[in-house]
């Protein structure tokens, strides 16, 4: 069967309401990945059965209609259009000996509310002579002024002023959705300029795009920590953005008709009573900052990696980083490049580790290059290429990947052996991208600072900490390490510490866990779900939702979130029949 002619039977079965030849249609263990289109949430659908109990609960609202096909992929693969009763969506599909082995289906926009562009753009002015005319200097200024005195309310607020706030405001900026950021820092893109000197993104620049304004085509393609932080400041303005710096959320509580929300604004308290509190804190919660005995009596300094500045003041100082995932390799590497007198780093548990040049190369390439975007591959082509593919296959697709990387990459891996770093490519082969997913952590990037730990230019030490004492860390094995200056790279709690932190720890245990698939690996408990866990779409909570991820992930999924808001706010039904359980609170 052609991907025309299963299109056209589907669409048939649909819109005769067949479910059960509509299920046919899929291989018996075959896969259905719905963002937001057809059940007001993300979720993927294993098996027929399951298939079957989607369409019972969602056909009837959703009203598929007007299945077009656009074009063929590549073999076996096929993109189409589709519309439902609320909207339209761009679909894929993967047929094997004539049926679906996976189907993505994915909601663009909305009937009547389509973002304004083109020949829908705002003239900006009226021509001609107006008494009391306001500029649109004025109308911004009004516009938060309002705000500030609660005269208006956001419809939506968003704590967090990093790519993935910054990322959903734009979204909703042209959904004209009454939005308002908080962020605590002095000035958009802190979060990034705050960190230490040399951070710079591992990710490449085709991968790094914002929402409607992409890098220009000279960026570098790994971008310093400080040209991100300025681009974010920039865009802020640029995408007329209501954001508020200086601002931090103090607390939170929930009633009927929404949040009351305290916040701080440079000295200021203030309330805000928004429907919808989105946090945008990242992919991780609070940072894990490890009990250290002996700490309050130690003369040198302790700090998490989230705060530490930089290298520059350690020279011929005895430094140690504790852990060995990406922060910890960079610190660890920054601190040698200024001179500091031994630098340690304390490895815990095994990491993944992959050169930048072969991801390039093997992984992100294909999809996030120059090359594969003068082959026709857009941004929005490989975000939604990449979203194609259920999270249940992922890992055995990417395990030939590691193998070929791992054997192209032999004399690395010798190397680290030599040098007693523990390292290996996830627990099922899978390699950095499941372990990404998995549990946010866990890997490292490699550039540069593995040669460091192989030429012992970086020392290694295996073990726990029991604690400071006399000047030096204190290791379970009783072996004693002078230092100066400890770095804890210790990583970051689930995203809904922030719930409990800023509304109370019952609705953190409402939410319950943020992040990962329910592999049943490290960090990754079972069940399985399928998809990231409370990300981007409605909660147990309701009117909380959470946002974050790299930037790619920021980008990409603040598309679905911001429809899923804007379709509330303009009261049109969004039925969630597989809201997800909880399973982990924590």
């Amino acid at each position: 069967m052609t991907e025309s002619r299963w299109l056209a039977e589907f669409a048939a079965a649909l819109g005769r309401g067949d479910i059960e030849a509509a299920s046919r249609l899929f291989e018996p263990e075959g896969f259905w990945r719905d963002l937001v289109a057809f059940t007001w949430t993300l979720k993927t659908f294993e098996g027929r059965d399951q298939i079957k109990a989607m369409l019972a609960a969602c056909l009837e609202a959703t009203k598929p209609s007007a299945w077009q096909p656009r074009c063929v992929a590549s073999k076996g693969e096929f993109w189409f259009s589709f519309e439902t009763a609320a909207g339209r969506g761009i679909g894929h599909l993967r047929l094997r000996e004539g049926k679906a082995w996976t189907l993505l289906t994915a909601l663009l926009e909305l009937r009547g509310f389509e973002e304004k562009s083109g020949h829908s753009r705002e003239r900006g002015t009226e021509h001609g002579v107006l008494p009391e005319r306001k500029s649109w200097l004025d109308r911004k200024l009004e516009r938060e002024r309002r705000f500030l005195t609660g005269e208006r309310q956001p419809y939506v607020l968003i704590v967090g002023g990093g790519q993935g706030g910054i990322a959903l405001a734009a979204r909703l900026q042209r959904l004209e959705v009454p939005t308002l950021v908080i962020e605590k820092n002095a000035r958009a893109g802190d979060s990034w300029r705050k960190r230490y000197k040399s951070l710079c993104l591992h990710d490449p620049v085709w991968y790094d795009h914002m929402p409607y304004l992409p890098f220009p085509d000279h960026w570098p393609v790994f971008s310093p920590k400080d040209r991100i932080a300025d681009w974010l400041e920039m865009y802020v303005r640029v995408m007329d953005l209501d954001y508020w710096t200086s601002a931090e959320c103090v607390g939170a509580s929930f009633a009927e008709d929404g949040w009351m929300v305290k916040v701080r604004k440079e000295g200021q308290a203030l309330l805000l009573k928004p429907t919808h509190l989105v946090l945008a804190t990242g992919m991780s919660g609070v940072p894990n900052m490890p009990e250290l005995p002996g700490r309050s009596s130690f003369w040198g300094a302790v700090e998490h990696s989230s705060v530490h500045p930089g290298g520059e003041g350690w020279r011929g100082k005895r430094c140690v980083v504790l852990g060995s995932n990406n922060s910890a390799h960079d610190i660890a590497a920054d601190l040698w490049e200024h001179g500091a007198e031994a630098v340690t780093m304390i490895q815990r548990s095994p990491t993944v580790v992959v050169r930048s040049e072969m991801l390039m190369e093997h992984a992100w390439g294909k999809l996030y290059s120059q090359e594969a975007l003068e082959s026709g591959i857009t941004t929005e082509i490989a975000d939604l290429t990449l979203a194609a593919t259920p999270f249940r296959l992922l890992a055995e697709m990417q395990k030939p990947v590691y193998e070929k990387i791992r054997e192209l990459d032999a004399e690395l891996y010798a190397g680290l052996d030599r040098a007693g770093f523990r390292y290996h490519f996830g627990e099922d082969g899978s390699g950095l991208h499941s372990i990404y997913l998995r549990r946010g952590a866990g890997y490292y990037i490699d550039v540069g600072a593995s040669r460091l730990v192989i030429d012992g230019r970086i020392k290694l030490v295996h073990g726990t900490v029991e604690g400071l004492a006399d000047g030096k860390l204190v290791l379970s094995d009783k072996t004693r390490i002078p230092v100066d200056l400890v770095v804890c790279a210790t990583g970051y709690g689930s995203m809904n510490g922030w719930a409990a932190k800023l509304i109370s720890q019952e609705v953190a245990d409402r939410v319950g866990k943020c992040w990962g698939l329910g592999s049943d690996t490290k960090g990754d408990p079972g069940p399985w779900v399928g998809e990231l866990r409370n990300m981007w779409k409605p909660t147990q909570q309701p009117n909380l939702w959470f946002h974050g991820g790299n930037l790619m992930q920021s980008r990409h999924y603040s598309l679905y979130l911001a429809l899923q808001l804007k379709a509330r706010y303009e009261e049109i039904p969004t039925p969630v029949s597989f809201l997800d359980p909880v399973h982990h609170l924590a």
